[in-house]
């Protein structure tokens, strides 16, 4: 990600302008490169050593990812497989494989949902509850304490500011362009 000197504007992706890459921003572009980095080190590691505490459990980042979506109240009847995907972020064909998985190994039931017969609503059995409840929660919790250890009660709302602030700025650039 060099930055060049021109003050010209550059153009993103869906013709949205972009800040000019000029010496004034040449710190503020390479703050960003180092940001945008070490979230994709931590994503790596999240997977990595999130699925190392849940495997005793079988459990996988993608279907612990899941088991929380299904667990939040507002998901207690269960959310269509479209649903699910807005919500995790990710592609109706990566999710599918997880679910497929997930309901091979009980964690899951799929049928047809009374809104929309067309779709598939997906909905956490009983054993996926209870695997998420008192097995896969507390050990989720071990996980979460030793991975912001040495941060502050502060020092987590202010991440979570700027990481939401991130995933609304990425969400504006993944909409399709008006018109």
């Amino acid at each position: 990600m060099g930055a060049a000197t021109s003050p010209s504007v550059r153009k993103r992706s869906r013709g949205t302008p972009s800040v000019p890459f000029d010496d004034d921003n040449a710190a503020r572009l390479a703050l960003a490169n180092r940001v945008f980095f070490r979230l994709h080190q931590c994503a790596n590691l999240l997977h990595k050593t999130g699925s190392s505490a849940l495997e005793e459990e079988g459990l996988t980042t993608q279907q612990w990812a899941v088991l929380a979506a299904l667990s939040r109240p507002e998901a207690a009847g269960g959310m269509t497989v479209n649903e699910l995907a807005r919500y995790l972020m990710i592609s109706r064909q990566n999710l599918s494989g997880v679910l497929q998985r997930m309901e091979r190994n009980g964690h899951l039931a799929g049928g047809a949902d009374p809104r929309d017969g067309r779709a598939r609503l997906i909905t956490m059995t009983p054993p996926g509850r209870e695997l998420w409840q008192q097995r896969a929660l507390p050990k989720i919790a071990a996980y979460y304490g030793r991975a912001v250890e040495g941060m502050s009660l502060e020092d987590l709302t202010r991440a979570l500011h700027y990481l939401l602030t991130l995933l609304d700025n990425m969400t504006a650039l993944d909409a399709p362009e008006d018109g």
